[in-house]
Protein backbone atom coordinates (compact mmCIF):
# COMPACT_ATOMS: atom_id res chain seq x y z
CA UNK A 1 0.00 0.00 0.00
CA UNK A 2 1.36 3.54 -0.97
CA UNK A 3 -0.10 6.70 -0.11
CA UNK A 4 1.36 9.69 -2.21
CA UNK A 5 0.68 13.46 -2.79
CA UNK A 6 3.11 15.49 -4.73
CA UNK A 7 6.74 14.52 -3.49
CA UNK A 8 5.13 12.98 -0.19
CA UNK A 9 4.98 9.34 -0.11
CA UNK A 10 3.90 6.81 2.67
CA UNK A 11 5.06 3.26 2.13
CA UNK A 12 5.91 0.21 4.07
CA UNK A 13 9.15 0.32 5.89
CA UNK A 14 11.45 -2.04 4.62
CA UNK A 15 14.56 -3.69 6.03
CA UNK A 16 16.73 -2.76 3.52
CA UNK A 17 15.67 0.97 4.55
CA UNK A 18 18.20 0.12 7.63
CA UNK A 19 21.05 2.43 6.09
CA UNK A 20 18.89 5.46 5.24
CA UNK A 21 16.71 5.34 8.45
CA UNK A 22 20.04 4.98 10.44
CA UNK A 23 21.79 8.16 8.58
CA UNK A 24 18.32 9.86 9.51
CA UNK A 25 18.39 9.07 12.70
CA UNK A 26 21.76 10.19 13.90
CA UNK A 27 21.80 13.52 12.10
CA UNK A 28 18.57 14.24 13.75
CA UNK A 29 19.37 12.39 17.66
CA UNK A 30 19.17 15.84 19.24
CA UNK A 31 16.23 17.22 17.65
CA UNK A 32 14.32 13.46 18.32
CA UNK A 33 15.29 12.52 21.39
CA UNK A 34 12.98 14.86 23.83
CA UNK A 35 10.12 13.52 22.06
CA UNK A 36 11.05 9.78 21.88
CA UNK A 37 9.28 6.68 24.24
CA UNK A 38 11.73 5.51 25.92
CA UNK A 39 11.30 2.26 28.81
CA UNK A 40 10.92 2.50 32.27
CA UNK A 41 13.34 1.47 34.52
CA UNK A 42 12.59 -2.44 35.30
CA UNK A 43 11.48 -4.13 38.46
CA UNK A 44 13.52 -5.27 41.30
CA UNK A 45 15.54 -7.64 39.93
CA UNK A 46 14.25 -7.80 36.11
CA UNK A 47 16.65 -7.24 33.73
CA UNK A 48 17.94 -4.18 32.12
CA UNK A 49 15.68 -3.80 28.99
CA UNK A 50 17.25 -3.97 25.81
CA UNK A 51 16.42 -1.48 22.83
CA UNK A 52 15.47 -3.44 19.95
CA UNK A 53 18.35 -2.78 16.91
CA UNK A 54 16.22 -1.86 13.46
CA UNK A 55 15.99 -5.19 12.33
CA UNK A 56 14.10 -6.30 15.35
CA UNK A 57 11.82 -3.46 15.13
CA UNK A 58 10.98 -3.87 11.39
CA UNK A 59 9.89 -7.55 12.01
CA UNK A 60 7.93 -6.36 15.25
CA UNK A 61 6.02 -3.69 12.84
CA UNK A 62 4.98 -6.29 9.90
CA UNK A 63 3.92 -8.60 12.64
CA UNK A 64 2.06 -6.08 14.43
CA UNK A 65 0.74 -5.09 10.71
CA UNK A 66 -0.35 -8.61 9.79
CA UNK A 67 -2.03 -8.79 13.19
CA UNK A 68 -4.48 -5.79 11.54
CA UNK A 69 -3.02 -3.44 15.14
CA UNK A 70 -0.64 -1.34 13.17
CA UNK A 71 -0.02 0.12 10.10
CA UNK A 72 3.64 1.42 9.75
CA UNK A 73 4.93 3.55 6.82
CA UNK A 74 8.12 5.12 6.07
CA UNK A 75 7.72 8.62 5.07
CA UNK A 76 9.82 9.79 1.60
CA UNK A 77 10.10 13.23 0.35
CA UNK A 78 11.48 14.29 -2.70
CA UNK A 79 12.71 10.92 -3.40
CA UNK A 80 14.52 10.04 0.22
CA UNK A 81 13.58 8.94 3.31
CA UNK A 82 12.81 11.64 5.88
CA UNK A 83 11.03 9.94 8.43
CA UNK A 84 8.55 7.50 9.72
CA UNK A 85 4.83 7.64 10.37
CA UNK A 86 2.42 4.57 12.47
CA UNK A 87 -1.05 4.12 12.83
CA UNK A 88 -0.68 1.67 16.22
CA UNK A 89 -3.49 0.52 18.69
CA UNK A 90 -6.34 -0.48 16.10
CA UNK A 91 -8.98 -1.30 17.83
CA UNK A 92 -11.95 -2.89 16.28
CA UNK A 93 -15.75 -3.98 17.72
CA UNK A 94 -17.97 -0.49 19.42
CA UNK A 95 -14.69 1.43 19.51
CA UNK A 96 -13.05 1.43 15.85
CA UNK A 97 -10.20 3.71 16.91
CA UNK A 98 -5.89 4.01 16.66
CA UNK A 99 -3.35 6.33 17.34
CA UNK A 100 -0.91 7.66 14.97
CA UNK A 101 2.60 8.80 15.91
CA UNK A 102 5.16 10.59 13.54
CA UNK A 103 8.82 11.55 13.36
CA UNK A 104 10.53 13.65 10.54
CA UNK A 105 13.83 14.91 9.50
CA UNK A 106 14.46 18.65 11.13
CA UNK A 107 15.90 19.83 7.18
CA UNK A 108 12.67 19.27 5.83
CA UNK A 109 10.61 20.60 8.57
CA UNK A 110 7.94 23.42 7.46
CA UNK A 111 7.65 22.20 4.29
CA UNK A 112 4.24 20.72 4.39
CA UNK A 113 5.74 17.18 4.32
CA UNK A 114 4.20 16.32 7.97
CA UNK A 115 0.68 17.77 7.51
CA UNK A 116 0.53 15.80 4.47
CA UNK A 117 1.20 12.53 5.60
CA UNK A 118 -1.17 12.84 8.33
CA UNK A 119 -3.69 13.43 6.01
CA UNK A 120 -3.15 11.14 3.90
CA UNK A 121 -2.56 8.13 6.93
CA UNK A 122 -5.93 9.63 8.52
CA UNK A 123 -7.99 9.92 5.03
CA UNK A 124 -6.76 6.22 4.35
CA UNK A 125 -8.37 4.93 7.58
CA UNK A 126 -11.35 6.73 7.76
CA UNK A 127 -12.16 6.13 4.21
CA UNK A 128 -10.83 2.79 3.33
CA UNK A 129 -9.84 1.05 6.57
CA UNK A 130 -13.15 1.67 8.08
CA UNK A 131 -12.01 3.43 11.46
CA UNK A 132 -13.92 6.26 13.05
CA UNK A 133 -12.04 7.78 15.77
CA UNK A 134 -7.76 9.20 15.29
CA UNK A 135 -5.99 10.50 17.95
CA UNK A 136 -2.58 12.01 17.97
CA UNK A 137 -0.66 12.00 21.80
CA UNK A 138 1.76 15.38 21.95
CA UNK A 139 3.66 16.68 24.53
CA UNK A 140 3.11 19.91 25.36
CA UNK A 141 6.02 21.34 24.91
CA UNK A 142 6.24 19.96 21.45
CA UNK A 143 5.36 23.17 19.27
CA UNK A 144 6.40 22.07 16.20
CA UNK A 145 3.91 18.40 16.24
CA UNK A 146 1.06 20.56 17.76
CA UNK A 147 1.59 22.58 15.10
CA UNK A 148 0.68 19.43 12.80
CA UNK A 149 -2.47 19.01 13.67
CA UNK A 150 -3.60 21.99 14.37
CA UNK A 151 -3.29 22.80 10.64
CA UNK A 152 -5.26 19.77 10.13
CA UNK A 153 -7.85 20.61 12.67
CA UNK A 154 -7.67 17.98 14.84
CA UNK A 155 -9.57 18.79 18.26
CA UNK A 156 -7.61 18.99 21.54
CA UNK A 157 -9.36 17.13 23.74
CA UNK A 158 -7.33 17.80 27.03
CA UNK A 159 -4.44 16.24 29.28
CA UNK A 160 -3.50 13.12 30.20
CA UNK A 161 -1.06 13.13 32.93
CA UNK A 162 2.13 11.48 33.13
CA UNK A 163 0.91 9.47 30.13
CA UNK A 164 3.86 8.52 28.45
CA UNK A 165 7.49 7.53 29.46
CA UNK A 166 9.15 9.93 26.95
CA UNK A 167 12.89 10.79 27.26
CA UNK A 168 13.76 8.77 30.29
CA UNK A 169 10.48 9.77 32.00
CA UNK A 170 6.78 9.83 32.28
CA UNK A 171 5.66 12.95 31.16
CA UNK A 172 2.09 14.97 30.63
CA UNK A 173 0.10 14.44 27.04
CA UNK A 174 -1.98 16.66 24.95
CA UNK A 175 -4.68 14.41 23.44
CA UNK A 176 -5.70 15.66 19.45
CA UNK A 177 -8.47 13.99 18.01
CA UNK A 178 -10.69 13.38 15.06
CA UNK A 179 -13.53 11.63 14.18
CA UNK A 180 -14.69 10.22 10.68
CA UNK A 181 -17.40 12.58 10.64
CA UNK A 182 -15.27 15.78 10.97
CA UNK A 183 -13.18 14.79 8.64
CA UNK A 184 -15.97 13.80 5.59
CA UNK A 185 -14.69 15.85 2.81
CA UNK A 186 -10.77 14.22 3.73
CA UNK A 187 -7.97 15.67 5.52
CA UNK A 188 -5.88 16.44 2.40
CA UNK A 189 -8.33 18.48 0.73
CA UNK A 190 -8.79 20.59 4.15
CA UNK A 191 -4.93 21.07 3.84
CA UNK A 192 -4.46 21.43 0.29
CA UNK A 193 -7.57 24.32 0.10
CA UNK A 194 -5.46 26.09 3.31
CA UNK A 195 -2.29 26.04 1.39
CA UNK A 196 -1.74 28.93 -0.88
CA UNK A 197 -1.12 27.89 -4.84
CA UNK A 198 -2.27 24.84 -4.00
CA UNK A 199 -5.16 23.22 -5.97
CA UNK A 200 -7.34 20.57 -4.54
CA UNK A 201 -6.94 17.47 -6.08
CA UNK A 202 -3.46 17.57 -6.95
CA UNK A 203 -1.92 14.64 -6.21
CA UNK A 204 -3.76 12.00 -3.66
CA UNK A 205 -3.89 8.51 -2.41
CA UNK A 206 -2.23 6.13 -4.53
Amino acid sequence: MVLTDGEVVLRPIRLRDQAAWREVNRRNRDWLRPWEATVPPPGPGAPPAQRPTYRQMVRHLRAEARAGRMLPFAIEYEGRLVGQLTVAGITWGSMCSAHIGYWVDRSVAGRGVMPTAVALAADHCFHRVGLHRIEVCIRPENAPSRRVVEKLGFREEGLRPRYLHIDGAWRDHLIFALTAEEARDGLLRRWQLSRPGREPGEGGPG
